[in-house]
């Protein structure tokens, strides 16, 4: 896609000032951003407050937020945006306080807890507020005030103790949805869905420009502000585009009624880009500074605890998260550490760049953290949260296949110690949920997927995307081909949706969701397969 050639201009500036080895330093990586952005330092800006009854317009527009449920502890989300398509969401640069409250009922007769927190010019104004002390495996409702102002409602739960005999958890997965290509209409279904969590699988946001009619929205009773009608490159760019996104009323129905655990893929920041290498191969110290605005704007704008706030271009998304002894969570970073796609990337032969040993899809850190964790674990179910396809996809059965360098696929080696992981660690009942694809697959993991009768060691979910792609189609283009050339994909379709998974002692059940379109809003939502796997013997049937 084009870029803007002064926003360009402006990174390369800053660039200049920070060679890469000063940049890859915690100081250094802050202060070429501050340099980048015109950001100030903490506090700088807070010297003045903002009293809220001056607050004349709704701060509350990209509603409420969710996440990353503890046994005893909810994470809660908002931002302050009266105008949130105007760069400084319609507020002056001044602190606000912000009251919340969290209660067992949604009518607040019963509150819990309740306090007041500063919401900071420097973060647009959102605010992330941990509440700790709570009772494990309970729902809470909370809201945010300001003024006379007062927040939707917010559903959410904490999750039950690390030793709990809990017997159900019910997740909804998610990812990709790309506002130019249609409306969120799966997010209005699912947040009327009973579930206990949902795990957004990456690609929140696109960088991609979107124009006045909100490309296939379509619109005729809007046009959106030329400000959306370019690349994000800069920090106010990616914090415009996540009000943008957040605009959308079915999105903030989903965040306000389910806790959201969120992961990226690439769009949040660049297409395909692999650690500090950019798609357009731009200098990497100039890269970084745009990794650095497109971090900090995610994590503003997402429902995350403290030990992800980024420093510079560094964040730690990757982290564990545990549901009893029925589940444990853990969430993956396929992006900032990996090598660099083999071969130019896209779908290539396979051959010795691929399949160079020493390439990595997490990096050396958090694979042994990962693998720690895996032998550490006595849950029942190992759900593994991550991006992009991790079993392999032939593209044809005759020789000369090729496959997506992008994916696990691009990193065998890699791939091959994660599931040796597994194995070492004696997980009998490993499930990975993947996004990224557009489509809807259901797959068994093989211990060698070049051997279709090989031990199936595992189950892999991978959710459609929510609007990226436009409408899809129930047999997309490469259905066929995909079916003959891997036994071990039991089922694809290309439809817009979601997936929920319903996780028991004695087995888990994952539905495919889907709506016929998205190119108009008012799509009715139905089950369109669902599959079944036993604890003990993984591997999907159909139900």
């Amino acid at each position: 896609m084009p870029q803007s050639s002064d926003h360009s201009a402006e990174l390369r500036a800053a660039a200049r000032h920070f060679a890469r080895r000063r940049f890859l330093t915690a100081t250094g990586a802050a202060a070429a951003l501050a340099f980048a952005t015109q950001l100030p330092a903490a506090g700088a800006a807070a010297a003045a407050r903002l009293d809220g009854g001056r607050v004349t317009e709704n701060p509350f527009t990209l509603g409420v937020a969710s996440g990353d449920p503890l046994p005893g502890s909810v994470l809660l989300w908002t931002r302050l945006a009266p105008r949130p398509f105007e760069p400084e969401g319609g507020l002056p640069a001044h602190r606000v306080s912000v009251q919340w409250e969290l209660s067992r009922d949604e009518r607040f007769t019963r509150v819990l807890r309740r306090g007041r927190v500063d919401a900071h010019p420097e973060f647009r104004h959102t605010v992330h507020v941990e509440v700790d002390r709570l009772d494990s495996d309970r729902v809470f409702f909370y809201r945010f005030r300001v003024g006379h102002w007062i927040s939707p409602v917010g559903r959410t739960r904490t999750a039950p103790a690390p030793g709990a005999r809990n017997t159900s958890l019910k997740l909804a997965a998610v990812s990709c949805q790309a506002y130019h290509d249609g409306y969120f209409t799966p997010y209005g279904h699912l947040a009327r869905e009973d579930v206990d969590v949902v795990f957004h699988l990456g690609d929140y946001l696109y960088e991609y420009p979107v124009d006045a009619a909100g490309g296939a929205r379509a619109y005729t009773d809007r046009r959106l502000p030329a400000v959306f009608d370019r690349e994000t490159l800069a920090l106010e760019d990616y914090r415009l585009r996540y009000a943008l996104y957040k605009s959308d009323a079915d999105l903030r129905a989903a965040h306000a009624a389910h806790p959201f655990v969120v992961t990226w893929d690439d769009h949040e920041t660049e297409n395909n880009y692999a650690g500090d290498t950019s798609e357009d191969d731009v200098p990497p110290e100039e890269f970084l500074l745009r990794r650095a605005a497109a971090y900090r704007a995610y994590w503003e704008h997402q429902p995350l605890r403290r030990p992800q706030s980024p420093t510079g271009s560094d964040m730690r998304l990757y982290r564990r998260l545990g549901f009893g002894q029925l589940a444990q969570f853990d969430v993956l970073d396929t992006r900032q550490y990996r090598s660099d796609q083999a071969y130019g990337d896209n779908w290539q032969l396979p051959g010795p760049e691929s399949e160079d040993p020493a390439r990595t899809m997490t990096g050396a850190g958090q694979e042994r953290w990962l693998l720690d964790g895996w032998r550490d674990s006595r849950a029942r179910w190992n759900v593994l949260a991550q991006q992009v396809v991790l079993s392999e996809r032939r593209d044809r059965v005759t020789a000369g296949h090729k496959l997506s360098m992008d994916s696990w696929d691009g990193y065998p080696a890699s791939r091959q110690r994660i599931l040796a992981g597994a194995e070492a660690a004696g997980l009998e009942n490993l499930m990975v949920l993947t996004g990224d694809v557009h489509v809807a697959y259901a797959i068994d993991v093989k211990a060698d997927f070049r051997d279709p009768a090989s031990r199936t060691v595992g189950t892999e979910i991978v959710t459609t995307s929510i609007a990226s792609g436009k409408d899809g189609a129930e047999r997309p283009p490469a259905h066929d081909n995909l079916m003959r050339s891997n036994p071990h994909v039991k089922w694809i379709n290309g439809r817009r949706g979601y997936v929920t998974v319903a996780l028991g002692e004695q087995s888990a059940r994952a539905d495919f969701r889907a709506v016929p379109y998205v190119t108009r809003p008012g799509a009715p939502v139905s089950t369109v397969a669902s599959f079944v796997t036993e604890a003990g013997n993984p591997g999907l049937r159909p139900v």
